[in-house]
């Protein structure tokens, strides 16, 4: 029996709601977002009425970042990316929408004229599978000349061929994926390899910084098969917690609700819908190896459990892989952590395989060493203060 899709009729719904759109202000689209001032004043006015988001991950680039936008829409973030990734950073805007696609493109010149660079660029393809340039595609298709099933048999060969040979966007080259308010239009089917697909561009130490509508109960079937509600942002609600199951089934680590809306934006049938940020990295993947290093969790609770079952004991030494040392020194980890280096390093080359699952304590003289007996005079003087000693 042939299974039909319950999602097909709110796909359509989506392309031609924001294919409208990307022509007519809809305020429905629309959930309030203060964005700074200063990097508005680049971004055309067309652009800036006709945005369709519900939060901002801008706070998380850095200068020099190449970024990647996932439903670039009318190009707003990617303008805003620009102006805070500067002439040293680049912004690849992703959609499938033409007529956004074409408005975001439509204002490019101006925008270069008034930053004085360019580093934006707009392409075709859909955010779960951001390995096919539609457009490219398209245009290589447009030379076949077979049709019916020889037609279908070349064309996915050739979709093979460019996901392997021209990518839209290569593994590992990207510092920072974003999304504002459109992870929620993909099909729930597909959502597994669009995760899947953000951690592939990411740098090792790259991140996600993702805005979206989240719901704080499930929803049920009946809203999700109304088109309405799904282009609106609203159906295809992830529960909130599951948002960032996502995230940590896709690898990811360091996963954190940096942003939840008080208030909700839309609730229907007594569910509540509101706006979300979630920021999470890449990096963890690799072997672990011991080099006698530790960490000591500084607080303010008892013990806290990292994703992968590792327990840290408030003002304990801890002991670690180097691979996981090195982690809990960069963000978002960094300011709960005080490092213990071990008196003589241990090269790489000479490390021995680490056991996480052992979740020990680390013995000072592990770092130190067991032969280690030196006594040396207080350091700094009596206290280490510029007053007098105590």
């Amino acid at each position: 029996m042939t299974r039909i899709s319950h999602t097909a009729p709110a796909e359509q719904s989506v392309k031609s709601r924001y294919s409208a759109a990307a022509n007519e202000r809809e305020a429905a689209l629309c959930c309030p977002v203060n964005y700074p001032t200063q990097l508005l004043e680049a971004i055309p006015d067309e652009i800036l009425e006709k945005d369709y988001g519900c939060g901002d991950p801008s706070p998380f680039l850095r200068p020099g970042d190449t970024v990647l936008d996932l439903g670039s829409g009318g190009g707003k973030l990617c303008y805003i990316a620009s102006q805070i990734v500067g002439s040293e950073g680049r912004v690849i805007g992703v959609d499938c929408n033409s007529d956004m696609l074409q408005l975001a493109r439509k204002h490019q010149a101006q925008f270069v004229r008034h930053v004085g660079y360019d580093n934006v660029s707009f392409r075709c393809g859909l955010i779960q599978d951001l390995q096919l340039d539609v457009e490219l595609l398209a245009e290589r298709r447009s030379g076949c000349r077979h049709g019916g099933v020889e037609g279908i048999l070349q064309q996915r060969l050739l979709e093979q061929e460019l996901r392997k040979q021209e990518p839209l966007v290569a593994a590992e080259s990207v510092d920072c994926v974003v999304s504002n308010c459109v992870l929620n239009l993909v099909r729930p089917e597909d959502r597994p390899q669009m995760f899947s697909e953000i951690f592939r561009v990411l740098e090792r130490d790259g991140r996600a910084a993702i805005s979206d509508i989240v719901a704080d109960e499930d929803v049920p079937g009946h809203l999700k098969a109304d088109p309405r509600l799904w282009s609106g942002c609203v159906s295809g609600a992830w529960r909130e917690d599951e948002l960032l199951a996502e995230f940590e089934r896709a690898g990811f680590h360091g996963i954190s609700l940096v942003r939840r809306q008080d208030e909700p934006w839309h609730v229907v049938e007594g569910i509540e819908f509101r706006s979300v940020t979630v920021v999470a990295y890449k990096g963890k993947q690799g072997p672990c190896l011991e080099r006698n290093q530790a960490v000591i969790y500084r607080g303010p609770f008892r013990k806290v459990e990292d994703d992968d079952g590792h327990v840290y004991y408030r003002g304990q030494r801890i002991a670690v892989c180097d691979k996981t040392y090195r982690l809990l020194q960069r963000a978002p980890y960094a300011d709960a952590f005080i490092p213990v280096e071990p008196v003589e390093d241990i090269a790489l080359a000479d490390a021995q395989p680490f056991d996480c699952r052992r979740n020990a304590r680390r013995h000072p003289r592990e770092t130190k060493g067991h032969d280690y007996s030196i006594t040396t005079e207080p350091a700094g003087g009596c206290c280490a203060t510029d007053g007098p000693c105590c």
